[in-house]
């Protein structure tokens, strides 16, 4: 996820001149955003060795790690914002990496495709699970793991112990806030630990 518009609605949740951690950190993108339109420091998180090398021309500060293996490295409260943009999808252990995400991090801000959004629904109404620019792969080919909705995560937090701060739904770029679920292709949360 690295189109401008989607990086500005993200970065206005993270304060100015902020910390941050950004778990699954791709190329680096978004770091390198919130460096530039923010002022934020921090460091990414990520395991694919082209990724690294895209996060280092970036000037991005990068460290390869598998997720799956937790952030024992890292004390609690060490950065002011951890982000999980794109990431919970793709971890076995998405539970647990969401309670670190809350450890780490005085907030933690995670954006993932909503399998809930209304064109999925309608594919999965016809027998087919669905291909979009959110959700691009077959069913058969997917990096993700698990898929989940707006209403799924709203009750995983709960159940971590989690207050959600704020809530809205990305479609094109744009924030969707009626009715998300069902109007969004992406879901977004900002939360802390209660």
């Amino acid at each position: 996820m690295s189109d401008a518009l989607t990086m500005d609605s993200i970065a206005r949740l993270v304060p100015q001149g902020a910390r941050v951690l950004d778990l699954g950190c791709g190329d680096g993108a978004m770091l390198a955003y919130l460096h530039t339109h923010r002022g934020c420091t921090g460091y990414g998180i990520e395991l694919s060795d082209a990724n690294v090398l895209a996060c280092v021309k970036r000037g991005v500060n990068v460290i390869q790690l598998n997720l799956d293996e937790g952030l024992a490295m890292f004390e609690d409260a060490s950065f002011d914002v951890v982000l999980q943009i794109d990431t919970l999808q793709h971890l076995r252990n998405a539970e647990v990496m969401l309670r670190e995400t809350a450890r780490v991090g005085r907030t933690g801000i995670v954006a993932f495709p909503n399998f809930a959004h209304w064109p999925n629904r309608l594919s999965v109404l016809r027998g087919r699970m669905p291909v979009t620019r959110r959700l691009p792969y077959q069913w058969y080919d997917t990096p993700n793991i698990r898929v989940g909705t707006y209403k799924d995560f709203e009750s995983l937090a709960q159940k971590n112990g989690l207050q959600v701060l704020d809530a809205y739904g990305l479609h094109e770029g744009r924030e969707v806030r009626l009715w998300p679920n069902a109007r969004a292709g992406t879901a977004v949360f900002k939360f802390q630990r209660r």
